[in-house]
């Protein structure tokens, strides 16, 4: 069994793999085997860039604003029911005497889990706080010049961040996290903290009721080929002593998954929870995401993540925009608040505007990314079973994941603006077909740097369902 160092080092090698190759790499199953944490998918802490050198900055140009949108931090999982379901399964097993002596083990852990966790479902844990407390801290320090008074007018002026968060608790205490740290690294910088019902438009538009990919035959067809691959019976004889038992009083494939999400889930937890599951269970509290093998844990991350592929993703399986079209209104505010940002720098009659936050979720921040054709999410893949090579859901929303787009001016130059994901440098390689072929492609000023009308182009394209392809 490993010890308790299995969160920290688990996060520091995701980190380390992350940012050893480009966002978009390819990840083959050696990889997978050598690296088994990626396959907690959506659950995968926030991978904290190290040692990151961005593209030296065009001549003469300095950031002035930031949009940005963030996932919320390191979480409870998201259901109670299922917390009890894990704990109510087992001890009703352990009342017929059907559990070996590691399914005892696992009572104990499902119990601290039912007592303590499930309160507490879907809330921030401090891990999500000091996620956000650092991707702050960063931007902060990577980007200070948009973060300082400027003077106006002969007076100096702090300018102000605009923040909005999703109406899930989670969120705002990223949204507070995040803002904290800003303050705390400038006490005089405005902030204007926003959520309610009537943000969530733009903030998470997305519906879970009006996605049913169950029926469409050329998704399922694929997936089910996945799915085949992943068989509960040997973790099972390993918590259960007597197979009809388990046949006669329990759905194993759903016992199965709810057991593997919750233990994926762990290593975003707090150090008092896990010590407490090490004291009761008698093992290390990560004993139990190691219950399952390496080859069960690719082969049910694989089919996880072709699920989160079809439903909100590019897959051509689907053939229907419906999934990101819930980002639109998402990107609509982006490009909204750009322009309040640059009308407020050109007129320089107001307090500057230096950021833009919005904190959400997962299923908002995947479309959003696919929506803008980034190269992290744009994959085109029939092959399911392939699809792992070049989209994976841990790179695009793992805990605390981030989009920033980081604007910067140059006197009598057009604006730039630079693409980040998870802090690091992405580029869209992105075309218009217009009618005027001169305008179509959308230039790169230097490396990383776009020409910001002509990436404002392409995305009102998008938004006007003109043909905006990918180049």
């Amino acid at each position: 069994m490993k010890n308790l160092h299995f969160v920290k080092s688990f996060f520091m090698i995701a980190a380390g793999f992350l940012l050893a190759a480009p966002l978009n790499a390819q990840v083959t199953d050696e990889e997978l085997a050598k690296h088994p944490e990626f396959t907690s998918s959506n659950y995968l802490v926030y991978p904290e860039p190290v040692n990151i050198k961005y593209t030296k900055v065009p001549a003469g140009y300095k950031p002035f604003y930031i949009s940005h949108y963030g996932r919320h931090g390191s979480r409870f999982h998201h259901d109670a029911d299922e917390y009890k379901y894990l704990y109510n399964t087992l001890s009703k097993a352990d009342s017929a005497g059907k559990l070996t002596e590691l399914g005892k083990q696992a009572l104990a852990y499902a119990k601290v889990l039912a007592t303590k966790a499930a309160p507490q479902k879907g809330d921030l844990t401090q891990v999500g706080v000091h996620q956000h407390e650092g991707i702050a801290k960063r931007m902060y320090k990577n980007f200070a010049e948009v973060f300082k008074d400027w003077s106006v007018a002969g007076k100096k002026i702090t300018p102000h961040v605009k923040a909005y968060a999703s109406t899930s608790g989670r969120c705002i205490v990223s949204m507070a996290a995040f803002m904290g740290e800003l303050r705390a690294l400038n006490p005089k910088i405005k902030p204007e903290l926003i959520s309610g019902k009537s943000y969530m438009n733009f903030i998470s538009a997305f519906d879970w009721g009006k996605l049913d990919y169950s029926k469409v035959k050329t998704y399922t067809d694929e997936s089910d080929k996945l799915w085949k691959n992943v068989n509960p019976q040997p973790f099972l004889k390993k918590l259960f002593n007597d197979s009809n038992y388990v046949v006669n009083n329990f759905e194993a494939d759903k016992f199965y998954n709810r057991f593997f999400e919750i233990a994926t889930s762990l290593q975003g937890m707090d150090k008092p929870l896990l010590d407490e599951i090490t004291a009761n269970a008698k093992v290390p509290a990560d004993s139990f995401v190691n219950i399952f093998t390496t080859e069960e844990k690719i082969a049910r991350w694989k089919a996880q993540n072709a699920w989160w592929y079809s439903l909100e993703g590019t897959s051509p399986l689907i053939n229907s925009p419906n999934g990101l079209n819930f980002a639109k209104p998402t990107l609509q505010n982006i490009l909204d608040e750009a322009d309040a940002a640059i009308a407020a720098d050109t007129t320089r009659g107001s307090a500057p505007i230096a950021a833009t936050l919005r904190f959400g979720h997962d299923a908002a921040l995947l479309p959003l990314a696919a929506l803008m054709q980034l190269p992290i999410a744009n994959a085109k893949v029939s092959d399911l079973s392939k699809l792992h090579e070049q989209w994976n859901d841990f790179r695009i929303i793992p805990m605390a994941a981030n989009l920033q787009m980081v604007f910067y001016k140059a006197p009598k130059k057009p604006i730039l603006v630079k693409f980040l994901y998870n802090e690091i440098e992405q580029m869209p390689g992105i075309e218009l077909e217009l009618p005027n072929p001169e305008h179509n492609a959308v230039k790169i000023a230097h490396g990383t740097y776009y020409y910001w009308n002509d990436v404002r182009e392409f995305y009102r394209a998008i938004l006007n369902n003109e043909k905006a392809i990918r180049h």
